[in-house]
């Protein structure tokens, strides 16, 4: 394959997004294998856990835009706003949101007796991060975002 063509694109950047979030995905899994000692798929297509994977899809969209148009650009300046917040969300208002779910969860459960059916289901609680969670992932969409960009300056 022509690297050439990727290269400095907006093919390049979109590329550097969407394989950050699913690589994220992958050592999301593999750190609650190695934490749990169990295979849980679902963590695949969930949100929340270590590393978080939407500050590691904005971090790496940012990145390689800096780093194709320059980290003085205006591109840059508006990636990295949209990078902030987003990650804001996830530690912030999704992290609150699933707390939430959490404390609704208890009460419907006390009211219902163990038959959550009956108030509609159980909420889902892994909503958000935390800070630690979006740091890795941000530095990782960062890291993840140079060994791409030099991956394709090699092999074009």
């Amino acid at each position: 394959m022509d690297w050439s063509q990727i290269l400095n694109t907006g093919y390049e950047v979109i590329f550097t997004a969407f394989s950050a979030i699913l690589t994220a995905q992958i050592i999301k899994c593999l750190v609650f294998l190695i934490i749990k000692r169990k295979i849980d798929v679902r963590l695949f297509t969930t949100t929340g856990g270590m590393p978080s994977s939407h500050s590691a899809g904005v971090m790496g969209l940012s990145t390689a835009v800096g780093l194709i148009n320059g980290f003085h650009s205006i591109e840059f300046a508006i990636s990295i706003g949209f990078a902030c917040i987003v990650m804001y969300d996830a530690a912030g208002v999704r992290r609150a949101a699933g707390k939430q779910a959490a404390c609704l969860n208890r009460i419907i459960m006390d009211i219902y007796k163990q038959d959550l059916a009956e108030a509609g289901g159980k909420l889902k609680e892994l909503l958000g991060h935390t800070p630690m969670q979006v740091f890795v992932g941000a530095l990782y969409g960062v890291l993840y975002a140079f060994a791409v960009h030099k991956f394709l300056l090699n092999f074009s």
